[in-house]
């Protein structure tokens, strides 16, 4: 019987990836059952799906730290995940892991994110009676938002990489495995996303001239390097080798390396995250937030952007209605780029010169 170039490419996975990878014949599949393609496998499909997307392309004009960035070159939410995807993707070549599903985690990880980045999640976890959190809202996207309200319907492995991937300010790798992504590849997109951003956020910082190369702690320098590039491969290297060398079906990153990449992320809290021309332009951004979320709890949304600003009929409380108005209010802001977020706000609430025609 002849076979499909799909089921040939699932044969070279059986044959090539190590034992500890996700073969996409394991999938556990799709919240919608669907014909397989010929040409692709199950992760690739959904790499192309999340490529495809609207809310995808949106990503080019949300912030990542600094907000609605002015110069070409500081990172942006869709830069941001290209790097991560890049990272992850050679870890995983070298681990021989599913570079397909890796790189469909790290391409789908951050599609929740809010306009001018964290400034937007922590206003709207405030805003919304049941918070907000950007790996939720990612899963919702995906799940239900995209393609006109059907979804892009992922498989299960690329969902849960994409629900679990946030590590907050704890710890990089925690010994607990809840906590993870259940693939060897989540879960390297959840480490990739720290080197990404570590390394990314400090050169942006060193463009911006908030900081300087010479403020880094010499003892940092000396382990990952002076250049974002020997930082990276330092990184990079050493988780790979590692694993390697433990070799027991669990990601590890050396003590040491450990160690340096949590003091370079507090050194990024101390004096970028926290610094004062980034925290006045997060008070900024809260305001805009704020004003927009209140506005659209009592108005029409512009152009028709929601399918419908009324509660769908069948509520049964006017409790339960108020609930669904959040949710919609809260999809709706959250799904803004910067860009529209302030043309959409100087609409509302900035008054326009009186002229007579």
């Amino acid at each position: 019987m002849h076979k499909t170039v799909r089921q040939q490419q699932e044969k070279v996975e059986r044959q090539t990836l190590s034992p500890f990878a996700c073969l996409s014949t394991r999938s556990r599949g799709r919240m919608r059952p669907e014909e397989p393609c010929s040409l692709r496998t199950t992760f690739q499909r959904d790499r192309d799906r999340l490529i495809h997307s609207k809310t995808f392309r949106r990503l080019k004009h949300k912030t990542q730290v600094f907000l609605a960035p002015a110069g070409d070159h500081y990172r942006t939410r869709l830069t941001h995940v290209l790097e991560v995807s890049q990272i992850a993707r050679t870890m995983a070549v070298c681990l021989r892991l599913n570079e397909y599903l890796t790189e469909a985690i790290a391409l789908g990880h951050d599609l929740g994110h809010t306009p001018f980045g964290h400034a937007g999640e922590y206003s709207l976890n405030l805003l919304h009676p049941k918070g907000f959190k950007h790996f939720r809202q990612s899963l919702r996207i995906v799940d239900f938002l995209e393609n006109d309200g059907r979804g892009l319907n992922l498989s299960w492995e690329v969902r849960n990489g994409i629900l679990k991937h946030s590590k907050g300010y704890g710890e990089i790798l925690p010994d607990d495995m809840t906590e993870l992504p259940a693939t060897l590849e989540g879960q390297l997109v959840r480490v990739a996303d720290i080197m990404a951003y570590v390394n990314h956020d400090m050169d942006d910082a060193l463009r911006g001239g908030m900081i300087h190369s010479d403020d880094l702690p010499g003892h940092l320098r000396k382990i990952i390097g002076d250049r974002s590039s020997e930082r990276i491969n330092a990184m990079v290297s050493d988780l790979v080798n590692t694993t390697l060398r433990m070799n027991d079906g669990r990601l590890h990153l050396g003590e040491r390396m450990n160690e340096t990449i949590n003091e370079l992320r507090t050194f990024l809290y101390d004096n970028v995250y926290r610094n004062y021309r980034v925290h006045n332009e997060f008070e900024k951004a809260q305001r805009i937030i704020r004003d927009l979320y209140g506005f659209f709890l009592k108005h029409e949304f512009p152009n028709g952007r929601i399918d419908s600003c009324c509660p769908p009929h069948g509520l049964s409380s006017s409790a339960d209605a108020m609930q669904m108005r959040h949710r919609q209010v809260c999809d709706f802001i959250a799904g803004m780029t910067d860009r529209y977020a302030l043309a959409l706000y100087s609409r509302i609430f900035i008054p326009r010169p009186w002229s007579v025609l």
